[in-house]
Protein backbone atom coordinates (compact mmCIF):
# COMPACT_ATOMS: atom_id res chain seq x y z
CA UNK A 1 0.00 0.00 0.00
CA UNK A 2 0.99 3.74 -0.81
CA UNK A 3 2.15 5.56 1.80
CA UNK A 4 -1.16 7.26 3.42
CA UNK A 5 -0.93 10.61 5.20
CA UNK A 6 -3.09 9.86 8.25
CA UNK A 7 -5.61 12.66 8.07
CA UNK A 8 -8.80 11.04 9.87
CA UNK A 9 -9.98 12.32 13.40
CA UNK A 10 -12.12 9.04 13.67
CA UNK A 11 -12.87 5.18 11.84
CA UNK A 12 -16.30 4.19 11.87
CA UNK A 13 -16.83 0.60 11.16
CA UNK A 14 -20.75 -0.66 10.21
CA UNK A 15 -22.44 1.34 7.69
CA UNK A 16 -26.24 0.25 8.76
CA UNK A 17 -28.37 3.43 8.94
CA UNK A 18 -26.98 3.99 12.71
CA UNK A 19 -23.25 4.21 11.52
CA UNK A 20 -24.19 6.41 8.66
CA UNK A 21 -25.51 8.87 10.30
CA UNK A 22 -23.40 9.09 13.37
CA UNK A 23 -20.76 10.09 10.42
CA UNK A 24 -22.43 12.31 9.26
CA UNK A 25 -23.56 14.23 12.34
CA UNK A 26 -19.21 13.62 12.87
CA UNK A 27 -18.47 15.32 9.33
CA UNK A 28 -21.35 18.04 10.17
CA UNK A 29 -18.82 18.82 13.64
CA UNK A 30 -15.48 19.23 11.75
CA UNK A 31 -13.98 16.05 12.35
CA UNK A 32 -12.95 14.01 9.47
CA UNK A 33 -14.26 10.08 9.20
CA UNK A 34 -12.75 7.34 7.29
CA UNK A 35 -15.78 4.66 7.10
CA UNK A 36 -15.51 1.19 6.42
CA UNK A 37 -17.96 -1.76 6.16
CA UNK A 38 -16.71 -5.46 5.62
CA UNK A 39 -18.99 -5.49 2.60
CA UNK A 40 -17.14 -2.69 0.51
CA UNK A 41 -19.94 -1.90 -1.57
CA UNK A 42 -21.86 -0.19 1.13
CA UNK A 43 -18.61 2.00 1.42
CA UNK A 44 -19.14 3.40 -2.54
CA UNK A 45 -22.87 3.24 -2.08
CA UNK A 46 -22.15 5.53 1.31
CA UNK A 47 -20.02 7.95 -0.53
CA UNK A 48 -22.04 8.52 -3.89
CA UNK A 49 -25.47 9.02 -2.01
CA UNK A 50 -25.75 10.17 1.68
CA UNK A 51 -21.94 11.30 2.27
CA UNK A 52 -21.73 12.84 -1.27
CA UNK A 53 -19.98 16.32 -0.55
CA UNK A 54 -18.96 15.93 2.66
CA UNK A 55 -14.80 15.05 3.93
CA UNK A 56 -15.61 11.61 4.75
CA UNK A 57 -12.92 8.96 3.62
CA UNK A 58 -14.04 5.67 1.92
CA UNK A 59 -11.88 2.78 2.84
CA UNK A 60 -11.86 -0.53 1.10
CA UNK A 61 -9.94 -2.79 3.95
CA UNK A 62 -8.97 -3.00 7.65
CA UNK A 63 -5.47 -1.59 6.72
CA UNK A 64 -6.44 1.09 4.76
CA UNK A 65 -8.37 2.40 7.27
CA UNK A 66 -5.89 2.50 10.38
CA UNK A 67 -3.67 3.95 7.89
CA UNK A 68 -5.99 7.04 7.79
CA UNK A 69 -6.08 7.54 11.18
CA UNK A 70 -4.11 10.14 13.25
CA UNK A 71 -2.75 8.95 16.33
CA UNK A 72 -3.91 7.38 19.16
CA UNK A 73 -6.44 5.69 16.47
CA UNK A 74 -9.53 5.91 16.74
CA UNK A 75 -11.77 3.51 15.68
CA UNK A 76 -16.07 3.28 16.45
CA UNK A 77 -17.92 -0.12 15.95
CA UNK A 78 -21.25 0.27 14.57
CA UNK A 79 -21.89 -3.62 14.63
CA UNK A 80 -24.09 -6.10 15.58
CA UNK A 81 -23.81 -6.76 19.14
CA UNK A 82 -22.41 -10.02 20.09
CA UNK A 83 -20.15 -12.56 17.58
CA UNK A 84 -19.96 -9.74 15.14
CA UNK A 85 -18.08 -7.15 17.90
CA UNK A 86 -15.41 -9.31 18.47
CA UNK A 87 -15.04 -11.01 14.69
CA UNK A 88 -14.44 -7.21 13.97
CA UNK A 89 -11.95 -6.40 16.70
CA UNK A 90 -9.98 -9.68 15.64
CA UNK A 91 -10.15 -8.11 11.63
CA UNK A 92 -8.94 -4.50 13.22
CA UNK A 93 -6.78 -5.28 15.84
CA UNK A 94 -3.82 -6.42 13.46
CA UNK A 95 -2.97 -2.93 12.30
CA UNK A 96 -3.40 -1.16 15.39
CA UNK A 97 -0.73 -0.48 17.91
CA UNK A 98 -0.46 0.04 21.66
CA UNK A 99 -2.49 2.93 22.91
CA UNK A 100 -4.87 3.09 20.27
CA UNK A 101 -8.48 3.26 21.01
CA UNK A 102 -11.72 1.08 20.14
CA UNK A 103 -15.10 2.24 20.79
CA UNK A 104 -18.12 -0.61 20.42
CA UNK A 105 -21.19 1.99 19.96
CA UNK A 106 -23.46 -0.85 19.77
CA UNK A 107 -26.19 -2.45 22.25
CA UNK A 108 -23.64 -4.67 23.61
CA UNK A 109 -24.03 -6.96 26.88
CA UNK A 110 -22.10 -5.11 29.61
CA UNK A 111 -20.74 -7.85 30.43
CA UNK A 112 -18.78 -8.53 27.13
CA UNK A 113 -17.43 -5.49 27.14
CA UNK A 114 -16.33 -6.01 30.57
CA UNK A 115 -14.37 -8.96 29.30
CA UNK A 116 -13.24 -7.26 25.84
CA UNK A 117 -12.20 -4.55 27.90
CA UNK A 118 -9.78 -6.30 29.83
CA UNK A 119 -8.53 -8.32 27.20
CA UNK A 120 -8.07 -5.18 25.01
CA UNK A 121 -5.76 -3.40 28.08
CA UNK A 122 -3.62 -6.09 28.89
CA UNK A 123 -2.08 -5.70 25.18
CA UNK A 124 -1.97 -2.01 25.66
CA UNK A 125 -5.21 -0.79 23.78
CA UNK A 126 -7.87 0.97 25.34
CA UNK A 127 -11.55 -0.27 24.87
CA UNK A 128 -14.46 1.91 25.26
CA UNK A 129 -17.90 0.75 25.42
CA UNK A 130 -20.95 3.22 24.64
CA UNK A 131 -24.42 3.34 24.71
CA UNK A 132 -26.23 5.54 21.92
CA UNK A 133 -29.72 6.33 22.30
CA UNK A 134 -31.83 7.84 20.07
CA UNK A 135 -32.96 5.98 16.95
CA UNK A 136 -31.48 6.79 13.42
CA UNK A 137 -32.45 10.55 14.04
CA UNK A 138 -30.96 11.21 17.52
CA UNK A 139 -27.68 9.62 15.84
CA UNK A 140 -27.87 11.81 12.80
CA UNK A 141 -28.60 15.07 14.93
CA UNK A 142 -27.63 14.44 18.09
CA UNK A 143 -28.22 11.27 20.84
CA UNK A 144 -27.99 10.64 23.73
CA UNK A 145 -24.42 8.91 24.52
CA UNK A 146 -23.39 6.61 27.85
CA UNK A 147 -19.48 5.76 27.28
CA UNK A 148 -17.25 3.90 30.18
CA UNK A 149 -14.48 1.93 29.82
CA UNK A 150 -11.04 2.55 29.73
CA UNK A 151 -10.62 6.01 31.56
CA UNK A 152 -7.57 7.16 29.92
CA UNK A 153 -9.27 7.06 26.56
CA UNK A 154 -12.00 9.50 27.48
CA UNK A 155 -9.36 12.82 27.21
CA UNK A 156 -9.46 11.38 23.81
CA UNK A 157 -12.41 11.20 22.65
CA UNK A 158 -14.92 13.56 25.01
CA UNK A 159 -14.67 16.25 22.23
CA UNK A 160 -15.70 14.28 19.35
CA UNK A 161 -18.83 12.26 21.47
CA UNK A 162 -20.05 15.18 23.53
CA UNK A 163 -19.72 17.41 20.09
CA UNK A 164 -22.00 15.08 18.07
CA UNK A 165 -24.28 14.66 21.45
CA UNK A 166 -27.47 16.08 21.92
CA UNK A 167 -27.45 19.44 23.82
CA UNK A 168 -29.71 20.84 26.66
CA UNK A 169 -31.27 24.82 26.05
CA UNK A 170 -28.17 25.28 28.29
CA UNK A 171 -25.73 23.86 26.00
CA UNK A 172 -24.73 21.11 28.06
CA UNK A 173 -23.93 17.98 26.47
CA UNK A 174 -26.03 14.59 26.79
CA UNK A 175 -22.94 12.58 27.31
CA UNK A 176 -20.54 12.18 30.20
CA UNK A 177 -18.33 9.79 30.96
CA UNK A 178 -20.08 6.75 32.71
CA UNK A 179 -17.37 5.09 34.45
CA UNK A 180 -15.32 1.85 34.35
CA UNK A 181 -15.34 -1.87 32.38
CA UNK A 182 -18.98 -2.05 31.08
CA UNK A 183 -20.37 0.91 33.24
CA UNK A 184 -21.54 2.72 29.34
CA UNK A 185 -23.47 -0.49 28.21
CA UNK A 186 -24.87 -1.16 31.58
CA UNK A 187 -26.54 2.62 32.07
CA UNK A 188 -27.59 1.95 28.30
CA UNK A 189 -29.16 -1.44 29.04
CA UNK A 190 -30.77 -0.01 32.35
CA UNK A 191 -32.39 2.94 29.98
CA UNK A 192 -33.79 0.46 27.61
CA UNK A 193 -35.61 -1.79 30.60
CA UNK A 194 -36.86 1.91 31.89
CA UNK A 195 -37.84 2.52 28.09
CA UNK A 196 -39.49 -1.15 28.19
CA UNK A 197 -41.68 0.19 31.51
CA UNK A 198 -42.10 3.97 29.83
CA UNK A 199 -44.04 2.17 26.56
CA UNK A 200 -46.02 -0.56 28.24
CA UNK A 201 -47.40 2.22 30.55
CA UNK A 202 -48.24 4.28 27.74
CA UNK A 203 -50.31 1.23 26.29
CA UNK A 204 -51.97 0.49 29.01
CA UNK A 205 -53.23 4.01 28.86
CA UNK A 206 -54.20 3.55 25.27
CA UNK A 207 -56.05 0.71 25.79
CA UNK A 208 -58.27 1.86 29.05
CA UNK A 209 -59.30 5.12 26.85
CA UNK A 210 -60.25 2.74 23.83
CA UNK A 211 -61.95 -0.19 25.09
CA UNK A 212 -63.47 0.93 28.53
CA UNK A 213 -64.07 5.07 27.35
CA UNK A 214 -64.51 3.79 23.49
CA UNK A 215 -62.56 6.74 22.15
CA UNK A 216 -61.18 7.03 18.63
CA UNK A 217 -57.56 6.87 17.64
CA UNK A 218 -57.40 10.68 17.00
CA UNK A 219 -59.37 11.50 20.36
CA UNK A 220 -56.69 9.59 21.76
CA UNK A 221 -54.17 11.34 20.08
CA UNK A 222 -55.51 14.75 20.77
CA UNK A 223 -55.41 13.81 24.81
CA UNK A 224 -51.60 12.27 24.57
CA UNK A 225 -51.02 15.54 22.71
CA UNK A 226 -52.71 17.80 25.73
CA UNK A 227 -50.47 15.73 28.31
CA UNK A 228 -47.20 15.89 26.08
CA UNK A 229 -47.61 20.19 27.29
CA UNK A 230 -47.59 19.20 31.42
CA UNK A 231 -45.88 17.00 33.65
CA UNK A 232 -45.89 14.02 31.27
CA UNK A 233 -43.97 15.93 28.31
CA UNK A 234 -42.22 13.80 27.16
CA UNK A 235 -40.36 11.87 23.34
CA UNK A 236 -42.35 8.97 23.90
CA UNK A 237 -45.73 10.56 24.74
CA UNK A 238 -44.94 13.04 22.27
CA UNK A 239 -44.48 10.01 19.19
CA UNK A 240 -48.00 8.26 20.54
CA UNK A 241 -49.81 11.08 19.76
CA UNK A 242 -47.91 11.01 16.05
CA UNK A 243 -48.76 7.96 15.67
CA UNK A 244 -52.34 7.49 16.84
CA UNK A 245 -53.01 10.29 14.51
CA UNK A 246 -51.47 9.42 11.24
CA UNK A 247 -54.36 8.09 8.88
CA UNK A 248 -54.59 5.84 6.00
CA UNK A 249 -54.98 6.80 2.74
CA UNK A 250 -58.81 5.50 3.08
CA UNK A 251 -59.20 7.86 6.74
CA UNK A 252 -58.14 4.79 8.71
CA UNK A 253 -56.05 4.83 11.91
CA UNK A 254 -52.67 3.30 10.59
CA UNK A 255 -52.33 2.19 14.04
CA UNK A 256 -55.61 0.03 13.93
CA UNK A 257 -53.73 -2.41 10.91
CA UNK A 258 -51.02 -3.10 13.63
CA UNK A 259 -50.70 -6.68 14.30
CA UNK A 260 -50.46 -6.68 18.18
CA UNK A 261 -47.66 -8.82 18.39
CA UNK A 262 -44.91 -6.86 19.89
CA UNK A 263 -40.72 -7.57 19.63
CA UNK A 264 -38.14 -7.17 21.25
CA UNK A 265 -34.16 -7.26 20.61
CA UNK A 266 -33.15 -8.33 24.14
CA UNK A 267 -31.65 -5.40 26.12
CA UNK A 268 -34.76 -5.51 28.26
CA UNK A 269 -34.48 -9.04 29.04
CA UNK A 270 -31.12 -8.52 30.02
CA UNK A 271 -32.11 -5.73 32.19
CA UNK A 272 -34.50 -8.18 34.24
CA UNK A 273 -31.91 -11.03 34.38
CA UNK A 274 -28.94 -8.97 35.77
CA UNK A 275 -31.74 -8.12 38.23
CA UNK A 276 -33.02 -11.13 39.11
CA UNK A 277 -29.11 -11.96 39.69
CA UNK A 278 -28.61 -8.82 41.73
CA UNK A 279 -31.37 -9.26 43.82
CA UNK A 280 -33.47 -6.07 42.88
CA UNK A 281 -37.20 -5.93 42.37
CA UNK A 282 -37.44 -4.40 38.74
CA UNK A 283 -40.90 -5.49 39.03
CA UNK A 284 -42.19 -2.70 36.57
CA UNK A 285 -39.75 -3.34 33.81
CA UNK A 286 -40.12 -7.18 34.80
CA UNK A 287 -43.93 -7.29 33.83
CA UNK A 288 -43.38 -4.39 30.17
CA UNK A 289 -40.97 -7.57 29.30
CA UNK A 290 -43.96 -10.34 30.05
CA UNK A 291 -46.22 -7.97 28.17
CA UNK A 292 -44.21 -8.16 25.31
CA UNK A 293 -43.95 -12.11 25.03
CA UNK A 294 -47.92 -12.22 26.11
CA UNK A 295 -48.39 -10.68 23.19
CA UNK A 296 -46.56 -13.32 21.00
CA UNK A 297 -49.15 -15.68 21.81
CA UNK A 298 -52.01 -14.03 19.12
CA UNK A 299 -53.33 -17.41 18.07
CA UNK A 300 -53.87 -19.02 21.61
CA UNK A 301 -55.04 -14.68 22.64
CA UNK A 302 -57.66 -15.42 19.82
CA UNK A 303 -59.14 -18.75 21.01
CA UNK A 304 -58.66 -17.95 24.60
CA UNK A 305 -60.46 -14.99 23.87
CA UNK A 306 -63.90 -17.36 23.03
CA UNK A 307 -63.71 -19.59 25.76
CA UNK A 308 -62.55 -17.94 28.90
CA UNK A 309 -65.44 -15.31 30.50
CA UNK A 310 -64.49 -11.52 31.67
CA UNK A 311 -66.80 -8.91 33.27
CA UNK A 312 -69.14 -6.64 31.48
CA UNK A 313 -67.35 -3.47 30.71
CA UNK A 314 -69.14 -0.41 30.92
CA UNK A 315 -68.47 2.93 29.78
CA UNK A 316 -68.49 5.41 33.06
CA UNK A 317 -70.38 8.67 32.86
CA UNK A 318 -67.51 11.18 33.71
CA UNK A 319 -64.91 10.30 30.72
CA UNK A 320 -63.03 13.25 31.57
CA UNK A 321 -62.56 12.49 35.22
CA UNK A 322 -61.05 8.97 34.40
CA UNK A 323 -59.00 10.43 31.90
CA UNK A 324 -57.37 12.79 34.66
CA UNK A 325 -57.48 9.85 37.31
CA UNK A 326 -55.23 7.87 34.13
CA UNK A 327 -52.57 11.07 33.26
CA UNK A 328 -52.03 10.59 37.47
CA UNK A 329 -51.34 6.69 37.51
CA UNK A 330 -49.14 7.04 34.57
CA UNK A 331 -47.17 9.48 36.12
CA UNK A 332 -46.86 8.07 39.51
CA UNK A 333 -46.40 4.63 37.86
CA UNK A 334 -43.60 6.40 35.70
CA UNK A 335 -41.64 7.26 39.11
CA UNK A 336 -42.16 3.93 40.10
CA UNK A 337 -40.24 2.74 36.73
CA UNK A 338 -37.20 4.81 37.52
CA UNK A 339 -37.53 4.23 41.09
CA UNK A 340 -36.47 0.60 40.13
CA UNK A 341 -34.43 1.44 37.38
CA UNK A 342 -32.48 3.82 39.91
CA UNK A 343 -32.22 0.54 42.27
CA UNK A 344 -30.57 -1.55 40.24
CA UNK A 345 -27.72 1.53 38.88
CA UNK A 346 -26.98 1.51 42.44
CA UNK A 347 -26.82 -2.54 42.90
CA UNK A 348 -24.63 -2.88 39.87
CA UNK A 349 -22.70 0.15 41.05
CA UNK A 350 -21.49 -1.84 44.54
CA UNK A 351 -21.16 -5.16 42.88
CA UNK A 352 -18.99 -4.50 39.62
CA UNK A 353 -17.36 -1.28 41.73
CA UNK A 354 -17.85 1.69 39.82
CA UNK A 355 -18.76 4.92 40.56
CA UNK A 356 -21.84 6.17 39.21
CA UNK A 357 -23.00 9.96 39.34
CA UNK A 358 -26.41 9.20 39.07
CA UNK A 359 -27.80 12.52 38.08
CA UNK A 360 -25.29 13.28 35.47
CA UNK A 361 -26.69 9.86 34.24
CA UNK A 362 -30.09 11.80 34.30
CA UNK A 363 -28.87 14.52 32.90
CA UNK A 364 -27.31 12.59 29.43
CA UNK A 365 -30.53 10.82 29.14
CA UNK A 366 -32.61 14.18 29.16
CA UNK A 367 -31.75 14.84 25.73
CA UNK A 368 -31.24 12.85 22.77
CA UNK A 369 -32.82 9.59 24.13
CA UNK A 370 -36.17 7.47 23.27
CA UNK A 371 -36.80 8.21 27.35
CA UNK A 372 -36.08 12.55 27.40
CA UNK A 373 -38.54 14.09 29.16
CA UNK A 374 -39.07 16.92 31.66
CA UNK A 375 -39.17 14.14 34.54
CA UNK A 376 -35.77 13.46 34.59
CA UNK A 377 -34.67 17.25 35.15
CA UNK A 378 -36.44 16.42 38.69
CA UNK A 379 -34.92 13.42 38.91
CA UNK A 380 -31.17 15.28 38.10
CA UNK A 381 -32.47 17.84 41.22
CA UNK A 382 -33.16 14.66 43.21
CA UNK A 383 -29.71 13.38 43.40
CA UNK A 384 -28.21 16.74 42.88
CA UNK A 385 -29.58 17.45 45.78
CA UNK A 386 -28.86 13.95 47.42
CA UNK A 387 -26.06 12.07 45.92
CA UNK A 388 -26.56 9.48 48.47
CA UNK A 389 -30.68 9.31 48.18
CA UNK A 390 -31.10 5.77 48.68
CA UNK A 391 -34.42 5.54 46.54
CA UNK A 392 -35.69 8.31 44.56
CA UNK A 393 -39.77 7.89 46.08
CA UNK A 394 -37.94 9.00 49.44
CA UNK A 395 -37.03 12.22 47.81
CA UNK A 396 -39.45 15.12 49.01
CA UNK A 397 -40.12 15.90 45.51
CA UNK A 398 -41.52 12.32 44.46
CA UNK A 399 -42.72 11.49 48.15
CA UNK A 400 -45.60 14.42 47.37
CA UNK A 401 -46.02 13.94 43.99
CA UNK A 402 -46.78 10.26 45.05
CA UNK A 403 -48.75 11.18 47.42
CA UNK A 404 -51.15 13.77 45.58
CA UNK A 405 -51.26 10.81 42.74
CA UNK A 406 -51.96 7.62 44.53
CA UNK A 407 -55.77 8.07 45.22
CA UNK A 408 -56.28 8.28 41.28
CA UNK A 409 -53.57 5.70 40.68
CA UNK A 410 -55.52 2.98 42.70
CA UNK A 411 -58.72 4.28 41.24
CA UNK A 412 -57.37 3.33 38.11
CA UNK A 413 -55.74 0.07 38.70
CA UNK A 414 -59.00 -0.99 40.66
CA UNK A 415 -61.41 0.15 37.58
CA UNK A 416 -58.76 -2.32 35.36
CA UNK A 417 -59.20 -4.94 37.58
CA UNK A 418 -63.14 -4.73 37.87
CA UNK A 419 -63.41 -4.39 34.05
CA UNK A 420 -61.15 -6.93 32.92
CA UNK A 421 -58.59 -4.88 30.92
CA UNK A 422 -55.14 -6.04 32.06
CA UNK A 423 -52.24 -3.44 33.07
CA UNK A 424 -49.47 -5.03 34.36
CA UNK A 425 -46.85 -2.41 34.32
CA UNK A 426 -49.36 0.15 36.15
CA UNK A 427 -50.50 -2.21 38.33
CA UNK A 428 -47.18 -3.80 39.77
CA UNK A 429 -45.46 -0.57 39.97
CA UNK A 430 -48.45 0.44 42.35
CA UNK A 431 -47.92 -3.31 44.49
CA UNK A 432 -44.24 -2.19 44.34
CA UNK A 433 -45.16 0.91 45.67
CA UNK A 434 -47.43 -0.73 48.82
CA UNK A 435 -44.75 -3.35 49.43
CA UNK A 436 -42.05 -0.64 49.69
CA UNK A 437 -43.98 1.37 51.92
CA UNK A 438 -44.65 -1.90 54.21
CA UNK A 439 -43.31 -1.96 57.73
CA UNK A 440 -44.22 -5.57 57.66
CA UNK A 441 -44.49 -8.00 54.73
CA UNK A 442 -46.07 -11.56 55.01
CA UNK A 443 -42.00 -12.64 54.54
CA UNK A 444 -42.06 -14.45 58.37
CA UNK A 445 -44.73 -16.67 57.18
CA UNK A 446 -42.83 -17.63 53.70
CA UNK A 447 -39.56 -17.77 56.12
CA UNK A 448 -41.14 -20.33 58.22
CA UNK A 449 -43.15 -22.25 55.46
CA UNK A 450 -39.46 -22.64 54.54
CA UNK A 451 -37.92 -23.71 57.14
CA UNK A 452 -40.73 -26.18 57.55
CA UNK A 453 -40.29 -28.20 54.85
CA UNK A 454 -36.15 -27.67 54.12
CA UNK A 455 -35.12 -26.79 57.72
CA UNK A 456 -33.72 -23.24 55.96
CA UNK A 457 -34.02 -21.33 59.04
CA UNK A 458 -35.08 -18.05 60.01
CA UNK A 459 -34.23 -14.71 61.73
CA UNK A 460 -35.95 -13.41 65.20
CA UNK A 461 -37.09 -9.85 66.17
CA UNK A 462 -36.27 -10.00 69.41
CA UNK A 463 -32.81 -11.39 68.30
CA UNK A 464 -30.06 -9.22 66.37
CA UNK A 465 -29.72 -9.47 62.90
CA UNK A 466 -27.84 -12.70 61.46
CA UNK A 467 -28.34 -15.17 64.12
CA UNK A 468 -30.65 -17.54 62.32
CA UNK A 469 -32.85 -20.09 64.12
CA UNK A 470 -34.62 -23.62 63.22
CA UNK A 471 -37.58 -25.18 64.43
CA UNK A 472 -38.37 -28.86 64.44
CA UNK A 473 -42.08 -27.75 63.53
CA UNK A 474 -43.78 -31.19 63.35
CA UNK A 475 -41.88 -33.10 66.66
CA UNK A 476 -40.50 -35.91 64.99
CA UNK A 477 -38.32 -33.48 62.70
CA UNK A 478 -34.38 -33.67 63.12
CA UNK A 479 -32.50 -30.52 64.58
CA UNK A 480 -30.04 -30.34 61.14
CA UNK A 481 -30.43 -27.28 59.72
CA UNK A 482 -29.74 -26.36 56.02
CA UNK A 483 -27.70 -23.20 56.55
CA UNK A 484 -28.28 -20.15 55.24
CA UNK A 485 -27.39 -18.83 51.81
CA UNK A 486 -28.54 -16.28 48.95
CA UNK A 487 -28.52 -18.11 45.53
Amino acid sequence: MDKIQPTADIGVIGLAVMGQNLILNMNDHGYTVAAFNRTVSKVDDFLANEAQGTKVIGVHSAEELAAHLKRPRRVMLMVKAGEAVDETIAHILPYLEPGDIIIDGGNSLFTDTIRREKELSAQGFLYIGTGVSGGEDGARHGPSIMPGGSADAWPHIKDILQSISAKLDDGTPCCDWMGDGGAGHYVKMVHNGIEYGDEQLICEAYQLMREYLGLSASQTSDIFAEWNKGELDSFLIEITADILRLQEDNGNPLVDKILDVAGQKGTGKWTVMNAAELGQPATLISEALFARFTSTFKDERQTASQILSGPTMQTPEDKDDFIDKLRRALYASKIVSYSQGYMLLTAAAKEYGWQLEYANIATVWRGGCIIRSRFLGDIANAYQTNPQLSNLMLDPFFTKALAERQAAWRSVVATAASIGIPTPSMSSGLAFYDAYRSKRLPANLLQAQRDYFGAHTYERIDKPRGEFFHTNWTGHGGTTSAGTYNA
